[in-house]
């Protein structure tokens, strides 16, 4: 069934990047969508993502729970039809990391995985598809402040997100990791002082 086709589903955001292609973010289809991310998760790359030794079926246990809920969102995003990063999106007060620091109004989480890259890396590619997703994230009016929560070893994530304008806050202890909190204002974003 085309609706099925993750190229053919209908984007929540679409965005054209100069000099880049056409960045497309598309809901996950749990199901639809499991060879691709069964890949990328089991990978050395994504040891901080946490399911490296996970099966498939586990996987799809996972994000069809994920699916489920009202306040946990998983997107692809596509770049020219091929899929290049799985993004989810989270409300912290229904999220375990909510527990662990004082949720402001209008915080809204974020996790970022990049797929694996097809030939030589590209220059300012992850940066591209995290700016890509922060204007789709930060479209909602009601969205104040982004909160992400790399896993405190993963010095690259937390560079890559401190570099694009997030504060790092407290370290914190979640039931699967120590993570470092990074916070990223809307006015922050929006009034430029971050090259979106």
């Amino acid at each position: 069934m085309i609706s099925e086709t993750p190229t053919h589903r209908t984007a929540v955001h679409e965005q054209v990047v100069e000099g880049f292609g056409t960045v497309r973010v598309v809901p996950v289809h749990p199901r639809a969508d499991l060879d691709v991310i069964h890949t990328w998760v089991g990978q050395e790359r994504a040891r901080f993502w946490g399911m490296r030794e996970a099966s498939r079926e586990r996987v799809l246990e996972i994000y069809e729970y994920l699916d489920s809920l009202p306040t946990h969102h998983a997107y692809l995003l596509h770049r020219d039809g091929r899929p290049v990063a799985l993004f989810q999106t989270y409300e912290p007060e229904s999220d375990p990391v909510g527990a662990c620091y004082d949720v402001q109004p209008g915080d809204f989480g974020i996790h970022l995985l990049i797929g694996p890259a097809e030939g030589e890396p590209e220059r300012g590619f992850t940066d591209t598809l995290l700016s890509v997703f922060l204007t789709f994230v930060l479209a909602d009016p009601g969205r104040q402040r982004i909160v992400a929560e790399p896993d405190a070893r993963n010095a690259k994530a937390i560079a890559r997100l401190t570099g694009a304008g997030f504060v790092p806050g407290p370290e914190i202890d979640l039931p699967e990791k120590r993570a470092r909190l990074v916070f990223l204002s809307r006015d922050t974003w929006l009034n430029g002082l971050v090259e979106p």
